[in-house]
This record gives structure tokens, sequence and C-alpha cells, in this order.
């Protein structure tokens, strides 16, 4: 049987050591090559046309989601992360990917996922495909308010929910229930996440510097 000809994408060269590790061991695949980027994973897998890359999403320089994209068309990329939220899942599944796994899969698992995506069925982790569910059933939150915009802006600023009630005219509890609100629609839990959420939707921008 012709083994499964792999390409591992990852930043971390602990985390690549170990799936080379893992899957060199068994007759039924070959490594071809390793990459730490995105754009190393896009060139090497033109060079090398492995059967299925692995594929992290959090990478410096150019991302996994980007190089999915750009290679999809062509290749059976299975998303391995330790990332398993909306905001995560749906791009990597829209972008093409042909599965989603967590990094704390049992090492079956994984090879399993691997020969099933070689074949090009589509594999998820558990708690990814429960998610999809969850999305089919229920619609997603919808956009930010204007109202719920600015509380955000006040947020970002630094500004405490007494203090943003102030300068909006609003009371103290108005301006908590947007608060509360703006989680629920960036799937966040406390303001730090939601302001670095805003920032990554593009919902906030970083100002220039006050000119002296």
């Amino acid at each position: 049987m012709t083994p499964v000809r792999l390409l591992i994408v990852d930043d971390h060269p602990i985390v690549r050591d170990g799936l080379v590790s893992l899957f060199d061991g068994d007759p039924g695949f070959e490594v071809l090559g390793e990459a730490a980027d995105g754009a190393e994973a896009v060139r090497l897998a033109r060079a090398l046309h492995p059967h299925v890359i692995l594929m992290d999403l959090r990478m410096p320089g150019t991302d996994g989601l980007t190089a999915t994209r750009e290679l999809a068309a062509d290749f059976r990329i299975l998303v391995l992360t330790t990332y398993d939220t909306d905001h995560h899942v749906l791009p990597a599944i829209e972008a093409g990917a042909t599965g989603y796994l967590l990094k704390d899969a049992p090492r079956d698992e994984l090879t399993r996922a691997v020969r099933a995506a070689a074949r090009g069925e589509a594999v998820l982790a558990p708690s990814v495909a429960a998610l999809l569910m969850q999305r089919i059933r229920k619609p997603p939150p919808g956009p930010l308010s204007a109202r719920e915009l600015e509380v955000l802006r006040l947020i970002a600023d630094g500004a405490t929910n007494r203090e943003a009630a102030t300068k909006l005219f609003l009371t103290e509890a108005t301006v908590k229930s947007h608060t509360l609100s703006i989680y629920t629609k960036l799937g966040v839990n406390d303001r730090a996440a939601a302001v670095t959420e805003a920032f990554h939707r593009g919902l906030l921008v970083t100002r220039p510097p006050d000119r002296p």
C-alpha cells in the first residue's frame, strides 16, 4: 500500500519533531518535509506534492488560514491546532480545509484522521463538530449596534462602566447590559478579550499618536 505523503506545518519545533516521530514510526506514512510558517508551507507543498498537509493556524508571518486558502484547491489540508472557537473553526472550513483536529487528539485518532483526509473524507474533532451543529441550529448573533460600538470604544480606552455611563448619559446598569451583549456577540468573556477580538475583526482600529 502506498504510504500517505505528509507535509507538517507548525511554528513550534517541538511540535513538528513530535509529529515527525509519530508518523515516521508508521510505515503507512511518509513525512516529506516540515514548514514553520504558511509561506514556507505553500512553497514546499508546490514542490513536494503531499497527499495531506497538517496545518497549524496561528503562526508568525503568513498564518495557516492564509496558506489554507491558497492551497485548498490543490491539496487536502487537515488543520491541527489548539483552538476550537467558531472564530477559528469557521474561517478554516470556509477556506477549504478537509478537516479540523485539536492537538490533544490521541495518536490513533490523529493517524485515522490523516488517512481519512487522504481519501478526501471530512474529519472533525468532536468539539468542532458540535460547534458546527450548534451554528446550523442557532444563527450567530447580529452585528454590534451603534450604541454597543460606542461602549466598546470606551472600553478600549480603559473606561469603567461608570465612566462610560457618564460620557454616554446612560445608567451604569444600561452600560453593563450593553457590555454583556458585546461579550455575547464577540464570543468572549471579559473586557480585554472583547477589545482584542474587536481589533481582530476590524471593529476597532489603532489611532495614530497625537502630533506634538
